[in-house]
This record gives C-alpha cells, structure tokens and sequence, in this order.
C-alpha cells in the first residue's frame, strides 16, 4: 500500500512537471514588457517548481527500487537548478532578495507554507558512513590535542557504591522514623491535655453551606475551563489532544521509516559491477587504447607534432576523444582563415563610410549637419537560458520510456532491473579502466616524443614554476594538511543542528506594506529559505552547484542574537560539509606574515576541495574591512585577509562545492567597496516578529520552553510573552528560558506549573533591539 501511494506520488510529479515543461516552451521564452506580469509568471513557476520539488523528494525518499530512485534524483537535481534560475530571475526583478507574493498565493488558493524549501534526506543518507568515519577522526585529533575533553565513562567503585546504599538506607529509615513519631505525637498530646477543651463548631445548615459553595464553585471553573478549551479548539487555535499526543500510527510510521532506510541500503550492494569488470573490462581497455593511439597518429599527421596529454583535473583521454575529427580540424581552420580576411574586408569598407557619412557640411551655410539615430525599442524582459530544462527532459523522457506504463507484477519486492544497472555501471566500469589507461598511454606518448621528436615533455616546468612559493605543501598527503588544520582550531566541529529548528513565521503584511510605499523587514520563514537556496542546496548537489547561478561567497548580516552562527552550523548539518573557522580572532598569530596567511589559505582551499563539501566561515567579518584594520600593521594584521579573499574567491570555481560565510552584526562599520566586492549575496536577518514569537505551529516560546524540558499548561499564556518580547532576540528569549527552568524548578514542575509572570520577570533584565537599530541594518 505504501509503495504504490508513493509510486502515485511520482507519477503526479511527472505529469506536473510535464505541464510546467510545456509551459516553459510557450511562455517563458517569448519577452514581456510588463515587469509585473513577468514577476507574476516567474512566480507561479517557482511555486509549481517548489510543489513538483517536494512530491519528488518524498518519492525518492520512500521508494525502495534502486533504479526509480536514481531516475528521481536526476529530475530531482533539475528541479533543483531550475527553481535556483528562476529565483536569480525574480531577484534581479525586484533588486531584493525577499519577495511578498501573499496575493499570488491567495489567487492560487495556497498556504504560505508552501514557499518551504525542501531540504533533499539523501544528501546525508547517501555519505552517513563517510561523516561518521570522519566525525569519529575529528574527535580523535581534537582529543590528542586537548582541544576536547574525552565523555568520562561513569564507573563506581566499591567503596563509592557502598556509599550511595548507605545514603539510600539512611534516608529511608529517616522518613520511616518521621512516619513513626507523627503517629505518636497526637497520642502524647491527648495524655499531656490535663483539662478537656470542648470546640463549638457551626451548625449543621452552615457547614452544608460552605461545602456547596465550595463544591459549585469548583464545579463552575472546571466547566468554564473545559468550555473555553472547546472554544479555541473550534476556532482553530489550539490542537485536540488526541493530535497533541504521540499516535500508534506516527509509532509505526517511523518503525517503517527505519526498515524502509535498511532496505535500501542492502538493494544498493548489487554486485554488478565486479562481473562487469571481469567478463568486459579487457575488452574496455583495448578500446580506449586503440582510440587513444589513433588520436596521436592524427595529430601528429595534422599539427606535425604529438599532442600534449590532459591532465586528469581536465577529463584525461576523455578530453583527448571529444575533440574533432581530423577533416574537422581541417574546416575549421579554413574557415577561421576566410572569416578573418572578410572582417578585414568589412573593417575597411565601414572606416570608408563613416569617413563620407560622419559629418555632412550643408551647401548653403557649410555648417555640419548630424542625422539623429533611430530609436530603439526595448524587447522587454526575456527568461535567460536554462541549464536545467534538458536534464529534467532527459528525466521526463526516462520515466516515459521505461517506468510509466511499465508492468508492475514483477515489482513486488521492489528488486533491481539487472539490464538497466548494467547500463549504470558500465560507465562506472569503463571510468575505473580509463584513469589505468591513462597512466600507460602518457608514458608511451612521452616514449614516442623522445623516440620521433627526440623532445622532453616540458609541461613539468610550469608547474615548478607556479609551485615555488607553496614548494613545502606538493609533497604533503591530505590527512597530514586535515590533522594540522584540526590541531590548529581552524577545522572544527559543526554543532549538530537542522534548518528546522530556526523557528520562524512567514509576514503576512509583507505586499500590503509595500502598496503604501514602505519596504517591509523580511520574517524569519524567507531567511529560512535564502539559507536553502543559496546555502544548501547547491552544496548537498553536485550537478546544481557546477550549472546553476554561482554564489560563492554569503553574508548573514543582523543584530546580536538573531541566530547567525546556528544557520552556519545548520548548512554544514543539511549537508555534511566541513566547518573552517577563519574568523580574524581565531587565525590571529598562528601563520603570522603575508607569506604565512598564504599557505593557510592554501592548505585550507586544498582540504575544502578534496573533502568537499566544505563552509569557510568568518565571524565579525567587518573587521578585517574596517578602515582600522587596513592602517593596521604588523604580523597579525587582519586587513592582509580582506586583501587575499577575492583572489581566493576568483581560485574557485563551478567544481568546488566551497562556500564562504561571513557573519556580522555591525556591517555598517566595514568599508563598504570591498566589502560588497566579496559578498555579492548578503541576507538580512531580524529579530522575531510577533507571527514568528506566536504562531499556530512555530511557536518560538513554546518550542524553547519545550526543548528545555518545560511543561505548556493553560495557566502559561503564551500569546501575552509573544506580546510583552517585542524587539527581544531568539538568544534574549533563550536567556529567559534557561534562568526560569533551573534543575530545581524543573522538579517543582507537577507540583507547580509555569507562569507567565516568571519569564517576564527574567527578560525584563536584559536590553532588546531598538528600532533605530533596526533602520540602520535596513
């Protein structure tokens, strides 16, 4: 029943996405004059892109067949890129990263919730072993070098042990004890009283009295109590109990999660491969050999020399056997010849005209006469070429071809195609034999140089020459560089934290304020999903981060408190990157000098690239561009970083999943030109508003009261501490939180449930983000 509702699942997506491509071939290639209807189109394709993005997903997930899930994921990366395209179309739109489309999707009939970016579970799934081994080395390098202490493990000795019964059995007898005289002291008293005093107590008619006011009194709160439950439950403001309780179906659902993740992993060790190598992999190598042989041959023919062997970083053999064909070769050359002569022809026909029509002189007065230009007209806005829409066609294809009206009766166990992996692991196969090639096809083209041209392959001087200056990193291995990065602190642990748990609501005044003129501050929900776009996304996906929009450089910018630091963790937690702290405090006087800030960087680059992905993050970056850095003298200077961070930047390119991130809460003290220069992508992040301090689902009050182990009761008003903590952070309310729910408090909580009036009390000491503050962050 699952795998067929998933499978529904898919198939929906499909034929989703089948519209939306058809669409894209009518609408979005044609230009529009009106940037309102252009804004509008690209929109309602961005949602519709998120919506296909989050059922395919979901599939991909779910799903156990080994093939489905790999036809999935390459429309999945499509879907991916595209949305990225499209949302790079609409920022330069609007010249904003944020956008208020509230009434789009009101004529949609949509939640906002809908503007969610999905974060794809395979980017983790796919490399869980690779992390962990790596998470347990990290913690071994941090432990030997004392940066972390080893989690003592909790043993008791005999006498220790002895002692805690002790304690246990003294304490026991005491209260036995206690007990005891209780029972006695009344006795004592009754024997001691040497008079009998006789209490006249009410009368039976006003005892009965009391107990009913008492009674009904009671009675009437606790159906007051009940009434005003029903009431918010009717309006839809708070959760029935049987919703807010944990559900043997959600029980089961995870039981069935856990299996489903088990069984996927075990159809993916389908030993194909090795029989692929064994039965065709000779044949393989006699291929590619010949072939390679037979481009010497040509190009020795052609140039009148051996071609220079690619290096492996430019695709090897597979760069050599794209290239022409030698009557190509030959065309082309001619046909370069015949353009340049006839631009030369044009060029001096043109310089001719413009000499005679220039400047005209009048015959009557012989003053000069200019003739105004034609005007021209504006095209209007026209959607730039995609690098996406031919892998989701591919996808499309694939799924029409072989899985849409595919017979199912031999999917029962949701098994493996063998034919189909073949064909997947062929290129696999072929990929391993060609880098084996490679090495002896590159001595024989050095033998066949010395032997015919009687020449040296001179290509190993330029590298000398580029490599004098980092001459003591060629020889060093990558977990050398990885072991004194981590020993350094620069490479350091990523706190374990999702996207989700950046608790925030979407503005809903958003398009209505900027009707009257006013530019709205951006919720925490569009922070959310900037973080997604810009920062996951590409960094979890090879494909999207070679073919979509290029961000390499990021900047969370906002008050103190606001959750910066948490979204960096949260990237290098979606996606398993590695975190290098290159903040100025922490790189201070270890590689002192220009020369020295030149091999961190590329130790660092060096790492970032072989264990990518990789989160370089820089906290108060502002510093290093302030103008106090760039007077600044001396080995630790930090304005040498500014200077060396855009040809750091300019070193990356498409291949390297490497993000930098810089985080500041004072940016306006930074020199803005170069500043700006190295973070092209810079996302403003507010405190709370009240939507996100109270919402129906993302409370953030109540989701830290509960991660702090508190109790919600009706007694904790809730919506009054979203109102009073205007202009209070995340890290305020936090603060608020853990001073209430002490250890002892936390025991006291059955007994004594929270209030409202002890978390008012505990922010009420700290100082909120003003909103002048506020205007110059806007």
């Amino acid at each position: 029943f699952l795998i067929s509702t998933y499978n529904k699942m898919w198939a929906d997506a499909q034929k989703d996405l089948n519209i939306q491509l058809r669409k894209e071939r009518e609408e979005l290639l044609q230009p529009v004059k009106d940037h309102e209807k252009a804004f509008k189109m690209l929109t309602t394709s961005y949602i519709k892109y998120l919506q296909i993005f989050r059922d395919l997903e979901m599939a991909h997930d779910k799903l156990l067949h080994q093939q489905k899930r790999a036809v999935i994921q390459q429309v999945l990366e499509g879907v991916m890129g595209r949305i990225l395209e499209i949302k790079k179309e609409m920022v330069e739109l609007e010249n904003s990263e944020f956008h208020y489309i509230d009434n789009i999707l009101v004529d949609l009939e949509l939640l906002p919730e809908v503007l969610e970016v999905p974060i794809p579970r395979y980017f983790i799934k796919e490399r869980l072993e690779v992390l962990q081994q790596r998470e347990k080395i990290l913690d071994q390098i941090l432990i030997s070098a004392k940066l972390q202490t080893q989690k003592p493990v909790k043993t008791m000795t005999s006498e220790e042990a002895t002692g805690v019964i002790q304690v246990a059995e003294q304490a026991q007898q005491g209260s036995c004890w206690t007990a005891f005289m209780e029972k006695l002291y009344p006795e004592d008293k009754r024997q001691n009283q040497t008079e009998p005093h006789v209490e006249m107590g009410p009368s039976p008619d006003d005892a009965a009295t009391f107990i009913q006011k008492v009674w009904r009194g009671y009675n009437q709160r606790k159906r007051t109590q009940k009434m005003r439950e029903e009431e918010l439950i009717f309006l839809g403001m708070t959760l029935p109990p049987h919703l807010m309780a944990t559900s043997h179906s959600q029980m089961h659902a995870r039981q069935v999660s856990t299996l489903q993740s088990e069984v996927q992993e075990r159809h993916e060790e389908v030993p194909t491969k090795d029989k692929l190598r064994e039965m065709e992999g000779l044949h393989i190598k006699e291929t590619l050999q010949d072939q390679i042989g037979q481009c010497f041959i040509e190009s020795r023919h052609i140039i009148g020399r051996f071609p220079d062997y690619p290096t492996e970083s430019t695709g090897g053999s597979k760069a050599l056997l794209t290239e022409k064909t030698p009557e190509e070769v030959l065309t082309e050359l001619a046909e370069k010849k015949k353009m340049e002569l006839e631009k030369k022809a044009q060029k001096g026909k043109n310089e001719e005209k413009k000499g005679k029509n220039k400047e005209k002189p009048s015959q009557k007065t012989g003053n000069k006469v200019r003739f105004p230009e034609p005007p021209v007209e504006e095209e209007g806005w026209k959607m730039a070429p995609s690098n996406f829409l031919s892998i989701m066609e591919e996808g499309n294809h694939q799924y029409k071809v072989f899985w849409q009206n595919r017979d199912k009766g031999w999917d029962f166990h949701q098994d493996h195609d063998p034919e189909l992996i073949k064909e997947e692991k062929r290129e696999e196969v072929e990929e391993e034999i060609r880098v084996q090639v490679d090495e002896l096809m590159q001595q024989k083209l050095n033998n066949l140089k010395l032997a015919v041209d009687g020449e040296k392959s001179g290509k190993q001087k330029k590298g000398r020459k580029s490599e004098k200056v980092i001459m003591s990193l060629v020889h060093r291995t990558i977990d050398s560089l990885y072991r004194e990065l981590v020993g350094k602190g620069l490479l350091i642990k990523a706190k374990t934290v999702n996207l989700s748990d950046y608790v925030g609501k979407y503005s809903y005044l958003g398009s209505t304020l900027r009707q009257i003129d006013i530019e709205p501050m951006p919720s925490l929900a569009d922070v959310r999903q900037l973080i997604a776009l810009y920062g996951i996304l590409p960094l979890g996906s090879q494909i999207v981060h070679e073919k979509a929009p290029l961000v390499k450089a990021l900047l969370l910018a906002g008050p103190a408190g606001v959750g910066k630091k948490m979204l960096v963790h949260a990237i290098c937690t979606e996606t398993g990157a590695n975190l290098f702290n290159l903040s100025a405090s922490n790189i201070a006087g270890k590689y002192p000098g220009k020369a020295g800030l030149q091999m961190m960087l590329h130790m660092v680059l060096k790492v970032a690239r072989q264990l990518q992905p990789s989160v370089l993050w820089i906290e108060d970056t502002e510093e290093i561009f302030s103008k106090a850095a760039r007077k600044a003298e001396g080995e630790a200077n930090p304005g040498q970083l500014a200077k060396a961070l855009p040809k750091f930047l300019k070193v990356l390119k498409a291949q390297d999943r490497v993000l930098l991130v810089g985080t500041t809460n004072r940016p306006f003290d930074a020199n803005l030109k170069p500043f700006c220069e190295v973070y092209k992508k810079i996302i403003l992040i507010p405190r709370p508003d009240y939507s996100s301090r109270f919402g129906k689902y993302l409370m953030l009050w109540k989701h830290i009261i509960l991660q702090n182990g508190g109790t919600i009761t009706n007694l904790l008003n809730i919506s009054c501490l979203a109102k009073v903590s205007d202009g209070f952070t995340q890290a305020h309310i936090v603060q608020a939180v853990q001073a209430v729910l002490s250890e002892l408090r936390l025991l006291q909580m059955t007994s004594k449930p929270l209030r409202t009036e002890e978390f008012v009390t505990s922010l009420a000491t700290q100082d909120p983000v003003y909103k002048e503050e506020e205007e110059t962050f806007k």
